[in-house]
C-alpha cells in the first residue's frame, strides 16, 4: 500500500477555511448585519460604480475612499451610497444600498460596530 503524502494543496484549504471563518465572525456595523453582501457586488457591477469613479476621481477611482474626514461612520457611508442612487436616478431599494454600502465597508471602510 502506497504511503500517504501530504501535498502542499491540502495544507492551504484549511488555512482558507479558518480565515473565511475568521472573516464571517467579523463585527459589522448594526447597520450593515443583514445586507447581501452578494447582491451588493453584483449591483456595483452592474451600475458600474467603478467605472464612474475612475473617471472622477484619482488613482483609478479609489482616491474616493480615502478623503479625510468625510466619510466617518457607516451611517454617513450608507448616505454617501443614497446620495449616488439619487444623483445618478439609480432607483435603488433601501435594501439595495445597505448592499452596496456593506461591499464598500467590507471592502475599503472597515467600520465595525
Amino acid at each position: 500500500m502506497p504511503a500517504f503524502r501530504i501535498r502542499p494543496q491540502h495544507l492551504l484549504l484549511p488555512a482558507l477555511m479558518a480565515a473565511a471563518g475568521a472573516w464571517a465572525q467579523t463585527p459589522v456595523p448594526a447597520i450593515f448585519k443583514d445586507a447581501d453582501l452578494k447582491l451588493g457586488e453584483q449591483l456595483i457591477a452592474e451600475h458600474k460604480c467603478n467605472q464612474c469613479h475612475a473617471m472622477k476621481w484619482a488613482d483609478d477611482g479609489k482616491a474616493i475612499y480615502r478623503p479625510k474626514g468625510a466619510i466617518d461612520t457607516a451611517g454617513k457611508l450608507r448616505g454617501m451610497v443614497e446620495g449616488c442612487n439619487t444623483r445618478m436616478n439609480l432607483g435603488l431599494f433601501p435594501e439595495e444600498v445597505t448592499a452596496i454600502s456593506a461591499v464598500l465597508n467590507r471592502d475599503h471602510y472597515r467600520f465595525g460596530p
